[in-house]
This record gives C-alpha cells, sequence and structure tokens, in this order.
C-alpha cells in the first residue's frame, strides 16, 4: 500500500464517511451536498490522523513501528504538511457546501472539527479520558454533521434530530474501544510519559470502564427501534452487533493484555460495521 495512503488510515477514514452514508439512506436524500459533506468528511478525518501520527512518531516508534513515519517511509515534515493540506481542502469543501444548502453550519461544523482533531492530536490526547471521549465525540460528529446538511438541503429539521441520536450511540462505543485501545498501549505510552486512563488507574479499571459503555450501547440499541426510527430488519442486525460487542465485553474482563485488548478492539469495529449495516436495512 502506497504510504501516503496508509498514514491516514482508510479503514477509519472510510467508517466516517459511512456515517454521511447512513444519514443519507435515512433520509432517502442522495444529492451533491451529500456528497460533497462525505469529501469534506474524508479530507476532515484523513488530516486527524496523519497529524495524530506526526505528534505520536515517537511513541509509535515503540508501539508500532512499521507505521509510515517512524519507519522511516515518510518524513515527519511531509507528513505534517499533508495533514495540513488535508485540513485545508476539507475546509474548502465545506464552504461549497455550505454555498448549496444555504447555511453557514456545515463549514463552522467542520472547522470546529479540524480544530479539535489538532489540539486532540498536539495536547488533549494525553489527557485522561478526555482524549478519549474526543475521539467518540468526533465519530458521533459525522452522523450530526450529515444531519445538518441533508436537514438545511432538504428543510427536515427532525434529520438533525436522528442524526444525533445516532451519534450518541457511536459516541459510546467508540469511547469504549478507545479506552481498550489505551490498555493495549499502555508499554508505549508509559514509555513516553504520556498519562492515559489505564497507566493512571490501572488496566483493570479501565476494562471495567470499557465494558460498562459497550453494555450501556447494547441497552439502548433497541431504543432506536421501539421509537420508530429503525423497522424490525433492525433490530434483528443489531442482535448480531450486540452479541459481538458483550463478547468482546466479557473477553476484556478476564484479561487486559496487549493481545487480548487488541482482539476486543477489532471485535469492536467489526460490531460497529454489523450496527451500521443494521441502519442501512433498518430504513428500508
Amino acid at each position: 500500500m502506497n504510504s501516503y495512503i496508509e498514514i491516514i488510515r482508510p479503514g477509519n477514514v472510510v467508517m466516517a464517511v459511512i456515517a454521511v452514508v447512513l444519514v443519507a439512506i435515512v433520509a432517502d436524500s442522495y444529492t451533491i451536498p451529500v456528497l460533497l459533506g462525505m469529501l469534506s468528511v474524508f479530507f476532515a478525518i484523513s488530516g486527524g490522523n496523519v497529524i495524530n501520527d506526526v505528534f505520536d512518531y515517537k511513541i509509535d516508534s515503540i508501539n508500532r513501528p512499521d507505521r509510515p513515519i517512524p519507519s522511516g517511509r515518510i518524513s515527519l515534515e511531509n507528513a505534517r504538511k499533508y495533514a495540513y493540506l488535508l485540513f485545508i481542502l476539507s475546509v474548502l469543501v465545506s464552504f461549497i457546501t455550505s454555498y448549496l444548502v444555504q447555511s453557514i453550519y456545515p463549514t463552522v461544523v467542520v472547522l470546529f472539527a479540524v480544530i479539535i482533531l489538532y489540539f486532540y492530536a498536539s495536547n488533549l490526547k494525553s489527557t485522561v479520558l478526555l482524549g478519549n471521549f474526543i475521539v467518540g465525540f468526533l465519530t458521533g460528529l459525522c452522523f450530526i454533521f450529515a444531519g445538518v446538511i441533508i436537514g438545511f438541503d432538504l428543510g427536515d429539521m427532525d434529520l438533525i434530530g436522528i442524526s444525533s441520536f445516532l451519534g450518541f450511540f457511536a459516541l459510546l462505543m467508540t469511547f469504549a474501544r478507545e479506552i481498550t485501545k489505551d490498555i493495549e498501549d499502555i508499554e508505549g505510552d508509559t514509555a513516553e510519559g504520556v498519562k492515559t486512563f489505564p497507566i493512571v488507574y490501572g488496566a483493570k479499571t479501565a476494562s471495567y470502564l470499557a465494558a460498562f459503555f459497550a453494555i450501556v450501547d447494547c441497552i439502548l440499541c433497541p431504543l432506536l427501534y421501539f421509537t420508530h426510527i429503525f423497522n424490525i430488519l433492525y433490530l434483528i442486525v443489531i442482535a448480531v452487533a450486540v452479541i459481538i460487542f458483550l463478547y468482546g465485553a466479557v473477553l476484556l474482563l478476564q484479561k487486559q493484555d496487549s493481545k487480548t485488548c487488541h482482539k476486543v478492539s477489532k471485535l469492536l469495529k467489526i460490531g460497529m460495521l454489523i450496527a451500521f449495516v443494521s441502519f442501512v436495512l433498518g430504513s428500508i
């Protein structure tokens, strides 16, 4: 894989873009502003991933030495310029989107997200729990961003409420996954003096917290059916995701070694993808 593609972490970027697609499917809206919204999210999240690697290159040299910067495939300076370019493209696309839907809010959301992405990477990531929450919040914000675009484009403000509801569920599960990843990265984070929740309060306590948010999300999932946002197909498919989430939570509570946490992180990601599929099917 090309290093400049690898560094944006295509899998994470696609999941963020899918958030916009899901809201579009729920709203049955497939317009130019929606496509531009997808592009803006693509650039913003890509830039965030790159700038994160720029600030984390020392930690990655321990935890993930095969990544583009610590492996020497991309220089630190080129990676920094690449991140700034992606951020600028995201904002420029949001300007066009705002013009088309006749609302400044899409641009405001993107500018806010870009600022948060930068400061998360530079300062906030090492803040106990706040960094984890910000990642979850930004994931949920992708849904809200789509709701804002489509809501103003169609003149249906209810879509902002529905997208916020979806964003909240994404926030909870992403929060759980980020804590799990911090447990996995204890060795490298300790070497760099980073004070994550698992380092400050212990891996076992962190596993309780991650499992708690994953379980809460599972308990709340049926609400999207009972509030008539999605149909019965959603309930059937989301049950599969819930089983995966709960299995991951059980594994995490049993063991907190790096290998187990890596497996749980992947399980939560797979579960989220299945949940996204349930959103689509639930909108048919």
